[in-house]
């Protein structure tokens, strides 16, 4: 799947322009981008696309040079779930 980057947003569109996954993480406070939306179409789900969209923004956020954070449930339980991805892009 391909995926489209924006500042603060990550997605994918099928062949008809519909929104089929979709991340957003903007900047909340000063050098923090936080997670706060995760979707990902029923047809995908069960299939890792959301959390490929995590490792995605979570890339660009450490690119920015910004810390991460996340309201988003599946955001926040992924980055608990995972403490070792998040070490790996900030040299933790």
């Amino acid at each position: 799947m391909e995926f489209k980057q924006e500042n603060g947003r990550i997605y994918a569109e099928d062949d008809n322009g519909r929104l089929i996954a979709e991340i957003t993480f903007p900047e909340s406070a000063p050098g923090t981008a936080t997670i706060d939306h995760t979707f990902v179409s029923p047809a995908l789900r069960g299939k890792g696309v959301a959390g490929e969209l995590v490792q995605a923004a979570l890339r660009q956020i450490a690119e920015s040079g910004k810390q991460p954070a996340a309201t988003c449930p599946y955001a926040a339980y992924w980055l608990k779930t995972h403490p070792e991805y998040l070490g790996k892009l900030t040299g933790l």
